[in-house]
């Protein structure tokens, strides 16, 4: 039998799936159709640190002739992996001439749990250095080649969203996932920190690093997340979703809300709009005045942790890594011990407060990115709306749908308490299908 969809690259990962079980896609096929998709959008995006059409193809035809009794849960589907995790047969070079072909012969954990569920690891995706500055790799906003597609996940959001893969691996320590969700108009989450591990990825924070995932479906997001192991504490936090009529969603603007722009502001009016015509209750909620402390403490975290993360990087050759991190290494910002303590401490005694807070309702409504994609790909973006919740350990998921004045993507998170993700996913669901239809964005592409 034969695929009947014209270009299988348009396919949701849940969709490719459901052809490839069926037997009317065939794993190459669909491999072949996204190799045709690069080739023909590469330089237009860049979204590559590294890919080999070849061996893309030879793993492809492998994983055709695995008997479909054997076969995992994500048999054949593609996935592109951030160019700091490590894959046992690519290079991982952190976009640093520090490790200019440099392989390590093992698979990061996400990585590894993919391919043993049956994932195609397709390629690299680019990254800025160490995804730890705000300076970015050559990659193009997809929407618009004079932008950037955000960072540090530059490379997986671009490609998600240029239906080069239907799904992709990205992390955050600031807003690394989330603000290039925004940014490419597709879905993202953060899941709560330490609900995936980290194992085999590049270290910028202990405290703050997650790994991530892109796609342009939910049901994409929950079948990842799901093969991760991220499952729902089973007590306390959040109110159980039943769908969006009568639902109940914070809404918190956050001490950062004066650096939201036109377009930003605009989606969060038109989101709370939507929630209640479709009967959902928006409040407007304040967080209690101590929460006003966090974008000082995630940067401090931000700062002290890359001295002790980079400087065997330094020690090798600091005229290699770039000012921004010499900067952090060399303390030029001052910040003491006593001051990373009082960070570390503030933020912890603020996570069960947030999540007490969150369990009121069915999902906090926050910004995702102060606007739209700035013009530009030598910077990334801001992260201010998304630091905290990475500092809190919360999940973020980015819900696409809305336009800035120039007709390019915004999106807007939703947040639950830790160990909720599951259940964020499905409250997103339901409202990414309200904001798609009804924010007034379509992807052109």
């Amino acid at each position: 039998m034969t695929i009947t969809t014209p270009d299988p690259s348009r396919l949701t990962a849940t969709q490719a799936l459901a052809l490839i079980r069926s037997n009317i896609l065939t794993v190459e096929t669909y491999a072949r159709s996204l190799l045709s998709r690069i080739e023909s959008r590469d330089e237009a995006v860049r979204a590559w640190a590294y890919l080999n059409p070849d061996y893309v193809l030879e793993q492809a035809r492998k994983l055709d002739s695995v008997q479909f009794d054997e076969r995992g849960p994500l048999h054949g589907l593609p996935v592109g992996v951030k160019d700091v995790i490590y894959t046992r047969d690519m290079p991982t070079e952190h976009n640093s001439p520090l490790y200019k072909d440099s392989h390590v012969p093992v698979d990061a954990a996400p990585v590894a749990i993919l391919r043993a569920a049956g994932a195609l690891i397709f390629g690299k995706t680019t990254t800025t250095e160490f995804a730890s500055t705000t300076n970015g790799p050559a990659t193009y906003n997809p929407h618009d080649q004079s932008r950037t597609p955000g960072g540090s996940s530059s490379g997986s959001g671009a490609a998600v969203a240029d239906y080069q893969i239907p799904v992709a691996l990205g992390t955050q320590t600031g807003g690394s996932t989330i603000r290039p969700g925004s940014f490419n108009g597709i879905y993202a989450v953060k899941p709560t920190w330490g609900a995936v591990s980290r194992e085999g990825l590049k270290v910028y924070s202990l405290e703050l690093d997650t790994v991530g995932v892109f796609a342009r479906g939910v049901e994409d997001l929950e079948m990842i997340l799901g093969v991760l192991g991220v499952s729902d504490y089973a007590v306390g936090g959040g109110i159980a979703f039943g769908g969006v009529q009568n639902a109940k969603f914070g809404l918190v603007k956050t001490s950062v809300w004066p650096q939201a722009g036109p377009g930003t502001i605009a989606a969060m009016e038109k989101a709370a709009d939507i929630l209640r015509l479709h009967g959902a209750i928006v409040e407007e909620l304040e967080l209690p005045p101590e929460f006003n402390n966090m974008p000082a403490w995630h940067a401090t975290m931000m700062a002290t942790d890359a001295r002790t993360s980079f400087i065997s990087e330094y020690q090798r050759d600091k005229t290699k890594i770039s000012k921004h991190l010499t900067g952090y290494i060399e303390n030029k910002e001052g910040y003491t011990r006593a001051q990373y303590i009082a960070a570390l401490d503030g933020i912890a005694s603020l996570r069960p407060q947030i999540d007490e807070i969150a369990g009121r309702y069915a999902a906090l409504l926050t910004p995702s990115v102060p606007d739209e994609a700035p013009v530009g790909i030598q910077e990334m973006g801001n992260a201010a709306f998304c630091s905290m919740w990475t500092a809190l350990h919360t999940p973020v998921v980015n819900i696409p749908g809305f336009q800035s004045e120039n007709g390019l993507p915004i999106g807007v998170s939703l947040v639950a308490p830790r160990f909720k993700d599951q259940h964020l996913l499905t409250a997103a669901k339901e409202v990414g299908k309200l904001f798609e239809e009804e924010g007034g964005w379509k992807s052109s592409l």
